[in-house]
């Protein structure tokens, strides 16, 4: 059993940075694939990016290239979204999961209870 819990989503402004960590209890976490997903108000639950269980892999949907990094340190059970150029249209709550390596959501066994990132204009 993995428990994951999201933080360090808040309120920015467009143009800002941010950083999400998603930390995890269990000692079988360095095993599963970790990725994020969001989802905004009346739209569905949205790939944004995956790492792979010993971290040398990751995957990003195409909107978060450049723009995103997801990287991990399971020496501290953690795993983190750098996001750079915050726009407006990133404004979701953003979930956490640990799963298999893949850019589907139903491929992910344990979720977070998710960080809500507001981007303002």
């Amino acid at each position: 059993q993995v428990q994951l819990v999201e933080s360090g989503g808040g309120l920015v402004q467009a143009g800002d940075s941010l950083r999400l960590s998603c930390t995890a209890s269990g000692h079988t976490f360095s095993v599963y694939a970790v990725g994020w997903f969001r989802q905004a108000p009346g739209k569905e639950r949205d790939f944004v990016a995956t790492v792979s269980s010993s971290g040398y892999s990751t995957s990003y949907a195409d909107s978060m290239k450049g723009r995103f990094t997801i990287s991990r340190d399971n020496t501290k059970n953690t795993v983190y979204l750098q996001m750079s150029s915050l726009k407006p249209e990133d404004t979701a709550v953003y979930y956490c999961a640990a799963g298999s390596y893949s850019s589907s959501y139903g491929t992910y066994i344990y979720w977070g209870q998710g960080t809500q990132v507001t981007v303002s204009s």
